[in-house]
């Protein structure tokens, strides 16, 4: 700004001395001084006077040492943003290579951006690929992990750790691509966990034929939650409960390991709620069964999820008891 600021001075100062002191008109003063501070120097357009020649000669000086100096900033910058993108890229690809059991989002846009919200909420490793600059600049300010990339491409999947990730997530504009990318991340990695959101219900089956292991259709969702915002009131603002700043109240799942001691064991033997304070909703069996409201004589085995509500801090030792249990239990 202020070389800027000085080429403009020392321009308008050249041709306002050449106006006055050898009475060119405007034009002829502003090309002379042009030639002159630019060092290219046709020759003068009438010759100069005595007085002209000093004019010019300070003119020389100064205006060569401003073109110099502008010249060398706008250098400086240009090698700083080219030294900053490669340090910048070689920084996320170092970051990207350290990453194991991470989440790809694909697609920055409304819904990945809410899908972004609730991983960084829940503490999840992840990272962010969309093909959009300013989207992806808008999640680097987020101050998450992002690669301006083209994710229906293997060399972008493999780029971001799609071998090491444990699950991926599909936003992309079109059902289409998100498809793409569904087939080309169980191709590499049948072990992922796969996400996608659909804008036809078409294509929810193609999607799990393709190997989504949840399909979720924006649109649909809505509808249904501003139909039960009229129905059933109490039942919407129970549920948004949970999910409002500030709330601590949550509702999580927590897997019964093979070393916990309460394996094995029902619900009522070990009396999680008093001794975790929190309240178990579900068991999902290792079989892929769901329990729903499991009574007390419920037994829990290895593998087991329990799907339970409460505070974050009791989910959390809840989630230190069915680790390895306790002896007392």
């Amino acid at each position: 700004m202020l070389i800027a600021t000085a080429l403009a001075l020392v321009l308008t100062g050249g041709t306002i001395g050449f106006m006055w002191i050898e009475g060119y008109p405007a034009f002829d003063a502003f090309y002379m001084t042009l030639t002159t501070v630019t060092t290219v120097g046709y020759a003068e357009i009438r010759g100069l006077s005595h007085a002209g020649r000093i004019f010019n000669s300070f003119l020389i000086l100064i205006g060569v040492t401003t073109i110099f100096l502008a010249v060398g900033a706008m250098t400086q910058t240009l090698i700083e943003l080219e030294l900053n993108q490669f340090f910048g890229k070689r920084r996320v690809k170092s970051m990207i290579e350290k990453l194991d059991g991470h989440i790809i989002l694909c697609g920055f846009g409304r819904v990945g951006r809410g899908a972004a919200e609730e991983l960084r909420k829940a503490g999840a490793t992840f990272v962010v690929v969309d093909n959009n600059d300013e989207r992806v600049e808008r999640a680097i300010k987020s101050g998450m992990l992002a690669v301006l990339a083209d994710a229906s491409r293997d060399e972008t999947l493999r780029d971001v750790g799609i071998a090491r990730a444990k699950g991926l997530i599909a936003t992309l504009a079109s059902d289409a691509d998100n498809l793409f990318v569904i087939l080309s991340a169980k191709t590499m990695n049948p072990n992922l966990q796969l996400s996608a959101r659909i804008a036809e219900e078409s294509s929810e089956q193609k999607m799990r034929r393709a190997g989504a292991d949840f399909v979720f259709a924006p649109y649909n969702s809505t509808g249904h939650r501003m139909a039960q915002a009229l129905l059933k009131p109490h039942v919407l603002q129970f549920l948004d409960f949970t999910t409002q700043e500030g709330v601590e109240v949550e509702i999580e799942q927590v897997r019964l390991t093979e070393k916990s001691a309460f394996a094995g064991r029902t619900l009522a033997e070990v009396d999680l709620r008093h001794q975790s304070g929190v309240v178990v909703l579900a068991i999902r069996r290792a079989s892929g069964e769901m329990l729903f409201n499991p009574p007390p004589d419920a037994k829990m085995s290895a593998g087991d999820h329990l799907i339970a509500m409460g505070e974050t801090r009791h989910l959390q030792k809840l989630e230190q008891l069915l680790l390895v249990g306790t002896a007392s239990a």
